[in-house]
C-alpha cells in the first residue's frame, strides 16, 4: 500500500530536512487522507484507487507548471516540477509509445474494430488494460490513429 510508504518517508525527510521531498509527499497524504474520509466511503482505498489519486495529482501539478512556464514564472515552475518528480517515484513505470501502440493493435484485433465507430469500446479496453501504466490522452490519440 502506497499510504504506508508515505507515513516511512516523510519520517526519513523530516530527519533528513528534505523540503522539497517533505512538500510532496505532504501533498500525497492529504490527497489519499481526504479520499479516506470522503462522503460515502466505507472502505480503506485499495492501490488501484491510490495510483489513480497520484495520477491525478501529477496531472494537475504539470497543467499548473505549464501554465507558470507560459507566464515567465521559473520559481513555481520549479516547485511544481519538483512535486511531479517526488509523486511519480510512487507510480507505476510508464509505458513507451511503441509499447502502447503495441498493445492497442492487439486489442483492436483482438475485438474485431475496423472503423472509428468502434472507438468508445476500443477506448473502454484499452483504459482498462493500461491503468497506470499510460495517460489517457496518449490512449486515445494511438487508437484514433490507429483506427482513421
Amino acid at each position: 500500500m502506497i499510504s504506508t510508504n508515505i507515513d516511512q518517508e516523510i519520517k526519513q525527510a523530516m530527519l533528513a530536512k528534505d523540503q522539497v521531498k517533505l512538500r510532496g509527499l505532504r501533498a500525497i497524504k492529504a490527497a489519499l487522507l481526504l479520499a479516506k474520509t470522503e462522503k460515502g466511503q466505507t472502505e480503506e482505498l485499495n492501490e488501484d484507487t491510490e495510483i489513480k489519486i497520484l495520477q491525478k495529482l501529477v496531472k494537475q501539478r504539470k497543467e499548473s507548471a505549464d501554465i507558470y512556464k507560459t507566464q515567465g514564472r521559473t520559481d513555481l515552475y520549479q516547485i511544481e516540477q519538483e512535486e511531479i518528480d517526488v509523486i511519480s517515484q510512487f507510480l507505476p513505470k510508464q509505458l513507451e509509445r511503441a509499447e502502447i501502440e503495441v498493445i492497442i493493435a492487439k486489442i483492436i484485433a483482438e475485438n474485431g474494430a475496423a472503423s472509428i465507430k468502434d472507438m468508445g469500446k476500443i477506448m473502454g479496453l484499452a483504459n482498462k488494460e493500461l491503468a497506470g501504466k499510460a495517460e489517457g490522452k496518449l490512449i486515445g490519440e494511438i487508437v484514433k490513429s490507429q483506427l482513421a
